[in-house]
């Protein structure tokens, strides 16, 4: 897989916290008036990542929806392929749809399921949403995580395949894997049109290299990135520590934590074993206050506009078709697209 050429740029909104965010409609229309490519929802255990997409795209007409991510576990297979064949239609081809398994956590406490077999349960859920789309048959899957028909307990024993009703848009509608473990990337690269990393530095391709040894040319990669425009690093570095601490120290097991293992991958194993600790000890300040500056700034662009110039060129040289920024209002959105689209 070739190194991008020309980069696009889209804004992402990630998951609602207690309330919606003000000004996402008019910060979506700033980021189609500015010519960014897309717009990017997530979901946690909030608000879902489709609706406001669909009410994004009811003001827009251009700028192309992506989910980063919807989650495996909160919809069956064929739930998700009639949200995305319905929000394509809607918004006349602007769809893309991200995925994830999520995390145990999440996926066993908020949804009341097993984690267990991320890979072969992604796989599934993939080949049965592209069955929905290209509707060249009734949908069937033989395997154990989305039997369908289902024919196990409980079942009446009078299932038949069905096709969807509605015709898809596209039959080829995008399909994106958010993933952080080898096997997971590579699985992106075997069965998906994209991959939504979780962090990516530019500076340590080789961590993700062997992963996407088979990635065809097009593969899209779309990497969410902090633009932080200051003169005072430390504040800016300071302002994502806690996010990247409780991530790294609190979101998961002592024995399990795929963020911390991530961030070792990426060069990092002492300090990621340091956050975790203090972490799991109660002392979340000090768990916080390890997350090293180094991590922080191959993961972002913080500085004074040169300087993030400067630094958004190993960006562009890298693997990274897609960069996703976030800004709070349309003013912030035309300050960062000043920067980094010139």
């Amino acid at each position: 897989m070739a190194t991008n050429s020309s980069m696009r740029f889209g804004v992402m909104f990630g998951y609602w916290q207690a309330a919606p965010p003000e000004n996402f409609i008019e910060t979506a229309q700033e980021a189609e008036r500015l010519g960014f490519h897309s717009a990017w929802s997530a979901e946690a255990w909030g608000s879902d990542a489709f609706t406001p997409l669909a009410w994004i795209g009811a003001h827009t007409t251009r700028l192309k929806l992506g989910t980063s991510i919807v989650q495996l576990s909160a919809r069956t297979p064929t739930s998700t392929a009639m949200h995305a064949l319905t929000l394509d239609h809607l918004t006349k081809g602007r769809m893309l749809l991200g995925l994830g398994v999520s995390g145990p956590q999440v996926v066993e406490d908020w949804y009341g399921q097993p984690f267990s077999k991320p890979l072969s349960r992604t796989r599934e859920y993939v080949d049965i949403i592209r069955q929905v789309m290209r509707r060249e048959r009734p949908v069937k899957n033989e395997g154990p995580h989305y039997p369908l028909p289902y024919y196990g307990e409980g079942a009446w024993g009078m299932g038949k395949p069905l096709k969807a009703i509605t015709h898809p848009l596209r039959s080829d509608l995008p399909i994106y894997l958010g993933a952080e473990g080898p096997k997971n990337v590579a699985l992106a690269a075997e069965i998906c049109d994209g991959w939504i990393p979780l962090w990516y530095s530019p500076y340590r391709e080789d961590v993700y290299a062997d992963s996407l040894t088979n990635a065809p040319d097009h593969f899209d990669i779309v990497q969410g990135v902090t633009v932080a425009v200051t003169d005072d690093l430390e504040s800016a570095y300071d302002a994502l520590r806690p996010m990247l601490g409780f991530y790294v120290g609190g979101m998961g097991s002592k024995d399990r934590n795929f963020h911390k293992e991530l961030m070792a991958r990426m060069g990092f194993p002492e300090q990621a074993q340091t956050i975790q600790d203090e972490f799991l000890a109660g002392r979340r300040a000090e768990a916080i206050a390890a997350v090293p500056d180094e991590f922080i700034d191959e993961i972002a662009l913080i500085g004074s506009k040169e300087r993030i110039k400067d630094r958004l060129q190993a960006w562009k040289d890298s693997r990274v078709t897609t960069m996703l920024v976030h800004a709070a209002d349309p003013t912030k959105l035309q300050e960062i697209a000043e920067i980094v689209m010139d």
